[in-house]
């Protein structure tokens, strides 16, 4: 059992657009050739996430338009200091934390240098190339072509190519710190300056391969994001390397084995996540997260995007720690503080699913019962200090953790995976938010020391999530729900604090699901694959692989999930997860 590919590169084929879709420079430099060539008079614009690589454009693209001119938009951005003297209420002192930006693009730029570019554009006759993020500020463009780039990329980059933050010459800073620049602010204002582009734009251009560049029309763009509401699908996951991260996901999903391990597999975090269109020949890797820009009503539902807007609301994620080391010891902020700390509108609850466990695995979850507050703190001060290691055995529960065990993280509840866990984390999106109260006295891999957020975990832990409380609220809160011919369902949870709903389907013949109105997030979680189905034809079958992540949009309604014939006389079993109240 079990035995199925993961499939690392899930694509949705797009049918009716091969024509509008190029791979190459030449082919990308020929349609738009032809599209210039229809004005005597014009101004092509390349607009820009931050991080996508100009130099790519300036030498394989520009000089093959041959224009009259080019003009880089980052010739008018207000300079480092003055940059830093605008972000930093948002930036803060702190090497993880930030608060959340309401930034305009505008604001970014000299406004004097601004109207400057805006006299050259209209000054010069012939052909006029405005480059750079923020570049449709400058002229809207009459031809427009828009430069996208994942978040993933953006942080390998980071990492490995030196990448500084959008106008800041900080390559050589923490990394940590310039993820925190990017998380709090950049991508935050850029996504409000993409969506409306987007929804015009001539060309999506995908750089995210250097030296492999795809180009698809916007027309093309958009019919395959309204087409991806209309099926069940993947994002393509990410995996990475930890401190404490196992050896599962290298064995069972075919990763590199030279890695030392991998701690994380990203398997539904849209914010995150790059989406794969096909058309035809040519594969374009964009962020999943404008899908959720352009699409939110049909993803989502209404009643989610009323509540939440264009955000996915729903995380799944692995946690591996199968020989691995125990995660952080953390806790995660209650709703009023992470709102008026970090401006997010919603915090971080959570689940920890057990995909599988080693012999005496555990999860530490709540304190034990009698615990003292000001006890465990004086001892987590002094962990934090170095001067002892954090009596964990006193004061914190450990709960034996086997394979489909369910544990419910409300915030505010100290927990961690113990080692010889293979968690599926379910979560709302906030993911960065999580304080470390203990990390075992452990350096990062970047040889630095794990940053340890007493300040901001000593406000939020509850102390009422005792053993009596936790063991009867958060423990395998499993009920019977319903049943049919070959299958049963059960409530998983989660706490009626937590607004995510989950239900586990065991089965060996089909079973009818419905949206409810409201995305639905599922991973087949026993057995080999299984089939998503329209009882009405209207998507193609989809196939799910074991631990496969898989979204059905709010718009899909009524689907259906059998085994197929590789998986027939297995026991199959499904978590699905949705906004409570849909």
């Amino acid at each position: 059992m079990n035995h199925s590919v993961y499939d690392k590169y899930p694509e949705v084929a797009v049918a009716g657009y091969d024509h509008e879709a190029w791979q190459g420079w030449e082919p990308i430099i020929t349609a738009l050739r032809n599209r210039l060539s229809q004005r005597n008079n014009v101004t092509l614009v390349v607009d820009c996430y931050p991080g996508v690589n100009l130099r790519e454009l300036e030498q394989n693209v520009f000089p093959a338009l041959q224009p009259s001119q080019t003009l880089n938009v980052e010739n008018a951005r207000l300079d480092e200091t003055a940059l830093h003297h605008l972000l930093a209420r948002n930036l803060t002192d702190d090497r993880v934390f930030g608060v959340l930006s309401c930034h305009h693009l505008t604001e970014f730029f000299d406004a004097g240098k601004m109207a400057h570019l805006r006299d050259q554009a209209e000054s010069v006759p012939g052909l006029t190339i405005i480059y750079g993020p923020g570049a449709a500020l400058v002229h809207p463009g009459d031809v427009l072509v828009y430069a996208d780039l994942p978040r993933w990329e953006i942080q390998q980059r980071m990492r490995h190519q030196g990448l500084s933050n959008w106008g800041a010459n900080n390559a050589d800073e923490d990394m940590l710190r310039r993820y925190k620049r990017a998380f709090f602010i950049e991508w935050r204002v850029f996504d409000r300056h993409k969506t409306p582009l987007l929804n015009r734009t001539d060309f999506l251009l995908d750089t995210t391969q250097p030296g492999k560049p795809a180009m698809i029309s916007g027309d093309a763009l958009r019919a395959g994001l309204q087409h991806t509401t209309q099926r069940p699908f993947r994002v393509m996951p990410f995996f990475d390397p930890g401190v404490w991260g196992g050896q599962w996901m290298k064995n069972k999903f075919d990763l590199d084995p030279t890695a030392p391990n991998y701690a994380w597999c990203f398997d539904c975090v849209p914010e995150e996540n790059s989406l794969l269109l096909r058309f035809g020949n040519v594969r374009i890797e964009i962020p999943s997260q404008d899908l959720i820009l352009l699409q939110p009503r049909a993803l989502l539902g209404e009643r989610v995007h009323a509540r939440f807007g264009a955000e996915f609301p729903i995380r799944f994620d692995f946690l591996d720690t199968m020989q691995g080391q125990n995660l952080s010891f953390q806790v995660h902020p209650l709703t009023e503080y992470i709102q008026q700390q970090f401006g997010m509108h919603y915090t971080q609850d959570e689940s920890y699913y057990i995909l599988d466990a080693e012999p005496g695995a555990h999860v530490y979850l709540g304190t034990k019962n009698g615990t003292h507050p000001q006890a465990m703190l004086d001892d987590l001060h002094a962990a934090a200090r170095g001067e002892k290691a954090f009596d964990d055995a006193r004061f914190v529960n450990r709960f034996p953790a086997k394979k489909h065990d369910h544990f419910l993280i409300p915030a505010g509840t100290v927990h961690c995976s113990g080692a010889g866990t293979m968690v599926l984390e379910i979560s709302a999106t906030p993911y960065i938010f999580t304080f470390k109260l203990w990390d075992w006295g452990r350096l990062g891999m970047d040889g630095l020391p794990r940053p340890v957020h007493l300040e901001h975990g000593e406000q939020v832990i509850d102390w009422q999530r005792n053993t009596d409380w936790v063991m009867k609220n958060l423990v395998n809160r499993i009920d019977p729900i319903a049943q049919g011919d070959g299958w049963h369902e059960e409530r998983t949870g989660l706490h009626e604090r937590e607004f995510i709903e989950t239900r586990r389907h065991w089965f060996t013949a089909p079973v009818t699901h419905h949206t409810g109105g409201g995305v639905n997030v599922l991973n087949l979680v026993e057995g080999d694959e299984a089939v998503v189905e329209s009882p009405t034809q209207a998507f193609c079958p989809f196939i799910v692989r074991y631990a496969e992540t898989f979204i059905v949009p709010a718009s899909v309604g009524e689907y259906r999930i059998s085994p197929t014939h590789t998986s027939q006389g297995q026991r199959l079993a499904t978590i699905k997860a949705w906004v409570r109240g849909e």
